[in-house]
């Protein structure tokens, strides 16, 4: 059986993976990240990936939602809905 995110992410990687090499990352963060990952901490992983989707979802829609509309609304959600 196959995975289709795993099929999806590695795509995306071969289509955008040198453009994203060049693309820095804020200072600290590859080095906490590695830590996480040294510690085993799954669930700080998880949760950072949680975000990052979630965020990128966000802009995504409201990217979408604009398509057509010279308004632009810079309202700021109060919570974060998974």
């Amino acid at each position: 059986m196959t995975n289709a995110y795993a099929e999806w992410f590695e795509q995306l990687r071969a289509e955008y993976g040198e453009q994203l090499k060049a693309m820095p990352l804020p200072d600290g963060l590859p080095e906490h990240l590695q830590k996480l990952m040294d510690q085993g901490d799954r669930e700080a992983i998880l949760f950072m990936l949680k975000i990052a989707w979630q965020l990128g979802a966000q802009v995504g829609y409201a990217a979408g939602s604009r398509q057509g509309s010279p308004e632009v609304s810079f309202l700021r959600p109060t919570t974060v809905q998974a």
